[in-house]
Formats: C-alpha cells, structure tokens, sequence
C-alpha cells in the first residue's frame, strides 16, 4: 500500500503522487472503499481509485539512481525506428511499449520515434500523426517520471538529458 507523500505511476495518466487516503461510501455497491486521491504531475486535478483497483497499473517512480542509470545509458544504446505502411501494426507495436509501463520501454519508445524523426525530417509519409502521438505520449511520461526521480522540473528534462548523454556534468552536481 502506498503512503500520503509517495509518487507513483498510475496507468496511461503518469506521474501522480498520494495526497490522501480516505474512506468512501460506494453507493453503488453499497460498501465503505478505501481509496487513493491522486494529483497527477502536470494536471490541475485529482483522482480517487480505490486501493484494491487491479484495473489500473501503478507502480512506485523509479528512484534518483535508477534514472540516472537509465540516461548515462542513453549513448551506448542504438535506438532502431519502426516501420509500417499498416496504421494498425504501427499503433499496435507502439501501444504495446506503453502498456508495459517500464520506463526503460518509454525510454527505447522515445528514442527510435527521435531517431525516425531525424532521420526522415519533415517527410509526413515517413514520420506521420500516428509517430508524433505516440512520441508525445511517450515524452510525456517518461519526462514525468523522470522529473519526480530526479527532483527537477519536467521542462528541465529534456536539457538534464542532453547534458548527461553528452558526458557534461549539470549545474546542479558542480560544486
């Protein structure tokens, strides 16, 4: 069970954290429920989800050297693109890494969608709508995860990043 304070991953919303744990009385099925209410990173809102949800993955954010692992490992690793003239194989390959919810999968996701991108630049037959939902989707929590993990805003994601797989060291860690 989780605590008032932890971060978790809760499904395809991302990043949110536990900001209470209370009782509610489902009217609907006539029982008190112990629920989580949970305020996601990026959003102006709140969530409740009973404790004993199955429905709905959720998981503890990877911690701060876990993400630091997962980007210095950035440049050793060759992302490779996916290809499909079919929409429903491309969506299928690509909601498949989603729904594994691993941020590894985000990571290996986020980066042969880049690659493709570079590499085929502005060519919409080649990188299309489909590529930059799921490279949005996947950005979007990835960067959240990631921002929690390593206490830094998630528009400081993209830089910290960079910074890293370039071999510089952050501002933060000089001194």
């Amino acid at each position: 069970m989780y605590r008032v304070g932890d971060w978790i991953m809760y499904g395809n919303v991302g990043a949110c954290r536990v900001v209470e744990i209370t009782t509610v009385n489902s009217a609907w099925i006539g029982v008190d429920e112990l629920c989580y209410v949970l305020e996601p990173l990026s959003q102006n809102y709140t969530i409740s989800t009973p404790v004993s949800n199955r429905k709905v993955f959720t998981r503890p954010i990877i911690s701060k050297l876990e993400a630091e692992r997962l980007v210095d490992g950035i440049p050793a690793h060759q992302a490779r693109a996916y290809y499909s003239d079919k929409v429903q194989e491309l969506t299928h390959h690509y909601r498949a890494q989603l729904t594994t919810h691993d941020c590894g999968d985000l990571m290996e996701l986020t980066m042969s969608l880049y690659a493709k991108k570079q590499r085929h630049g502005e060519d919409k037959g080649r990188f299309g709508s489909i590529d930059q939902t799921f490279m949005e989707r996947a950005e979007d929590l990835l960067f959240g995860e990631l921002s929690v993990a390593l206490g830094i805003p998630r528009t400081d994601v993209p830089g910290y990043i960079a910074s890293r797989a370039d071999g510089q060291r952050c501002p933060e860690e000089e001194g």
